[in-house]
């Protein structure tokens, strides 16, 4: 058992890190909760926890290996997220201004509100279609999860991950919808929609350069 946890002590250690740095999980969840709002930014967040455990599923059963060894997977895989991520930042540059009314509005559903199944689907595919998530699963996994550790325990702290990764982005869907945010969401709206679309094209752009190693 004290393997065991210390096994998972060293994976959140690296994992923390990797949680807080910017990324278009970051940038999608700060889109959401700015010009959708708290309901569906936290269901974003879900999508993105339930696509960690697709990528720690497949790692585990060895299919990440596969991919990471197959150019034609990679860069399928590759041209799926580029292809994404540039088609929400194209939707966001055509975003016009929004206002704190309107989210709100919204969200109480005296207009339509988003989908829990798309907030939830945005989440889902913006991690999912990320071939980098397959190598950072294969590298941490291969170092410190040692390969007699049963699979049960594995997919353990697979869950973990994802609970902490959920949790840090119900976080962030919190502090951005809290009324100071609204209101500087309501100031700029329009610019913000421009700079998220600009991010999402740029991350799509660094996918676009990433090589199979």
């Amino acid at each position: 058992m004290q393997h065991y946890v210390l096994e998972l002590l060293s994976l959140m250690a690296i994992f923390s890190f990797a949680i807080v740095s910017p990324g278009a999980d970051l940038a999608m969840v700060i889109r959401q909760s700015l010009v959708h709002g708290r309901r569906a930014a936290i269901i974003t967040s879900f999508g993105i926890g339930v696509s960690l455990m697709f990528h720690v599923t497949y790692t585990i059963l060895g299919l990440g290996l596969i991919i990471s060894k197959s150019i034609l997977l990679f860069n399928i895989i590759k041209w799926c997220g580029v292809a994404y991520l540039v088609y929400i930042g194209v939707q966001a540059l055509r975003a016009g201004e929004a206002s704190v009314d309107a989210v709100e509005a919204t969200e109480a559903g005296t207009e339509r509100r988003q989908s829990g199944i798309k907030a939830f689907g945005l989440g889902f595919m913006a991690n999912a279609l990320n071939p980098k998530a397959v190598f950072f699963f294969l590298s941490i996994f291969s170092a410190i999860v040692s390969h007699e550790t049963p699979g049960l325990v594995k997919f353990g702290y697979g869950f973990v991950m994802a609970a902490c990764l959920i949790a840090w982005f119900v976080g962030v869907s919190f502090f951005m919808t809290t009324p100071r945010m609204r209101a500087a969401f309501s100031r700029a709206s329009k610019w913000i929609n421009r700079a998220s679309g600009l991010v999402f094209i740029a991350f799509g752009l660094k996918l676009a350069a990433a090589k199979a190693s």
